[in-house]
């Protein structure tokens, strides 16, 4: 019996996941963008495709949206929702609650989106997060910043990756950031800012059970390019290491405290240079972005929206599921903004480069070998020949672009 799934994607990824999803027999429906309607979607794969028009700098309505899904359901039905963004997670949340479809609710969620909630909820569970405090209450917010040493960053609990990101290094800065922010402060919390390795553990689950957890470390983290301009890197983190199943471990409790059945997700943590510990930074219940899946790929053999396809057709068949047996590689990433539309690479010759990124005015490369030695040689040796030749950087973004 064939099931239909109905995946969101307002920004432009997850063709991977469409094709695989329409290959294991499911009828395939996409909701996005207007805007987005001439990217290169695999079409072939698609059914047929919904679109919704997002105010600039506003927020969809979902209340109408889901009056627009409605007449949709009329002379269609749909089994599932699959949120395959960050800012798509809600959207199917809400659906889901609305249409009483299965699968992740409003309440679950938040724990993946909102990082307040899964802050509280990761501190609940007796899981290490830095210090932090909502910004509803002043005499909170004053407690806090008495307690902790500065510097601090506030940050917006519902944007993804690092955007609206602000680092304040006293209490008086603390409090004019606050004010600056009006009467939309309650959306956002501040937290002690720990200097560290920052690691992304990049999963996949099946019936409540960890089933995929491939740790790796960023060499230069998401927030140091975005507010310093630099070349994003990772590479994958040591195999059998102490920090590797220190976080494979941190990663299962984490998903289980915060319930989540079935899903890919991207968890982030913070190796604390001060004490050595390991603190939760945030997670998503989507594949990583920034092009991870790929290096993870390389590195494993998994490629995570295939695999991702496989777990939500399993889960509505109601059959098992069975991970492919990982390769085990290392590999490393990155990627730049470049200055010309097109950059000349014909120099980055290394045999190790196994992906090369196809976007206007940008650089990117994935090296694999069975040594990370070779792998961090190639990452300097093509982080100083990029910001010799190509390197452009951009100001920082209030939000993320498409």
């Amino acid at each position: 019996m064939p099931f239909s799934f109905l995946c969101i994607a307002t920004y432009f990824k997850g063709n991977e996941f469409l094709k695989s999803c329409k290959e294991a027999g499911n009828t395939v429906y996409l909701l996005t963008e207007k805007k987005l309607e001439h990217k290169p979607w695999l079409r072939s794969h698609i059914d047929e495709l919904f679109f919704v028009e997002t105010p600039d700098q506003g927020v969809l309505d979902l209340n109408e949206t889901a009056k627009g899904l409605a007449y949709v359901l009329r002379s269609r039905k749909i089994d599932r929702i699959v949120a395959l963004d960050d800012f798509d997670v809600e959207k199917g949340a809400f659906f889901r609650e609305t249409f009483r479809l299965p699968g992740m609710g409003q309440t679950v969620a938040r724990y993946f989106r909102d990082k307040l909630a899964m802050r509280m909820k990761a501190a609940e569970a007796g899981l290490r997060v830095p210090t932090f405090s909502a910004l509803f209450n002043d005499a909170e917010v004053n407690a806090f910043a008495d307690s902790v040493t500065f510097p601090v960053v506030v940050k917006p609990r519902g944007e993804a990756s690092t955007a609206g990101i602000r680092k304040v290094w006293n209490k008086d800065e603390l409090w004019q950031v606050i004010h600056s922010l009006g009467d939309r402060r309650y959306e956002f919390l501040v937290e002690q800012f720990k200097p560290g390795h920052v690691y992304h553990v990049d999963a996949l689950t099946y019936q409540g059970k960890v089933l995929f957890n491939w740790v790796s470390q960023y060499l230069s983290t998401p927030m140091e390019v975005a507010h310093g301009g630099g070349v994003f890197r990772s590479v994958t983190t040591p195999f059998g290491s102490a920090e590797e199943r220190a976080l494979r471990t941190f990663n299962e409790k984490l998903l289980t405290a915060f319930g989540l059945e079935y899903s890919a997700s991207h968890s982030e943590f913070i190796q604390c240079h001060e004490d050595g510990e390991f603190y939760f930074l945030e997670t998503a219940s989507r594949v990583g972005g920034a092009h991870l899946a790929e290096m993870v790929e390389a590195a494993s053999g998994i490629n995570l929206w295939r695999e991702w396809a496989r777990i939500e057709t399993a889960t509505v068949e109601g059959t098992p599921y069975e991970l492919p047996e990982p390769k085990p590689a290392y590999s490393g990433i990155i990627i730049s903004l470049a200055r010309e539309q097109w950059p000349d690479l014909s120099e980055y010759v290394a045999p190790e480069i196994g992906w090369r990124m196809q976007e206007e005015y940008h650089v990117g490369l994935i090296v694999q070998s069975e040594n990370r030695d070779r792998i961090l040689e190639l990452l300097d040796q093509y982080t100083t020949k990029i910001y010799a030749e190509v390197h452009a950087s951009a100001p920082v973004r209030d939000t993320p672009s498409h």
